[in-house]
């Protein structure tokens, strides 16, 4: 889901935006960030666990999947004021649509500034592995801001369905697509520059095509729409877990 939805509302039609902005509930204090922060963090530790098992025959420094993490958490403060700025630019479907470029241009920025670089990152299965880090990362405290508020005025029940949601769905996107954008890397892992240039930028079109249809349909979703939704989301899922035996077997081969 979007960033800016826990700042500016939208109206009845789920598309159009408010003119008024509003901020944090008054209420929100340092322990309900601390609670909000850490019920979004343990779930994505169980999905970044249970990635990394896709790994574990030559698993990842644990220290550089940590500051991987670190990094996708840094990209929601990097996102912010640049969705803001979008605000006064674009309205409508084009917003949402330009929030959503700049979450996934900005996340895989962050990992080729900081990730790919490293000599860790030395098989096609890396590239796969550092996305979805980057993304939970990400989910984390992406995932803080849009249960703060409900906690901060008392609303558990809220808070609880918001965080499973999310643990379920937006966070499940946001690992999908950014793990697209692995998986195109990692399948021209042993390709020339170009065409990892290449690739990487269709993984990255595919990824905010991805993400920006979860949105578009999760705004006007209830009831048994939302499961489809999620299922949509889920059904990339199982797809990702073939692309990584994929990806496995291309590993293999190469060095056949």
């Amino acid at each position: 889901m979007l960033l800016l939805y826990f700042i500016f509302p939208l109206t009845a039609t789920g598309r159009e935006q408010s003119s008024r902005p509003i901020c944090y509930n008054s209420n929100v204090n340092a322990t309900h960030f601390a609670i909000a922060f850490v019920s979004s963090l343990v779930p994505a530790i169980f999905w970044l666990w249970f990635w990394l098992r896709e790994d574990k025959k030559n698993p990842e420094p644990i220290l550089l999947i940590i500051i991987t993490f670190i990094a996708g958490m840094a990209v929601v403060p990097l996102a912010l004021p640049l969705q803001r700025l979008a605000i006064d630019i674009y309205d409508g479907d084009n917003l949402i649509y330009v929030w959503v470029i700049i979450e996934e241009v900005l996340k895989y920025a962050m990992a080729l500034t900081v990730i790919f670089w490293n000599r860790a990152v030395n098989e096609p299965i890396d590239m796969v592995i550092y996305m979805i880090a980057i993304a939970l990362g990400f989910s984390v405290l992406e995932n803080t801001l849009f249960v703060l508020n409900p906690l901060a005025v008392g609303d558990y029940i809220n808070t609880a369905l918001t965080g499973s949601f999310r643990f379920l769905g937006a966070s499940l996107l946001h690992v999908l697509s950014s793990s697209t954008i692995g998986v195109f890397l990692a399948f021209s892992y042993y390709k020339s520059n170009t065409v990892k240039l290449i690739a990487g930028m269709i993984g990255l079109c595919v990824a905010i095509v991805l993400h920006a249809l979860f949105n578009f349909f999760i705004m006007d979703a209830s009831g048994e729409t939302i499961l489809a939704v999620f299922l949509f989301v889920w059904i990339g899922i199982i797809i990702l877990f073939l692309l990584f035996e994929k990806i496995k077997q291309t590993e293999l081969a190469h060095h056949l």
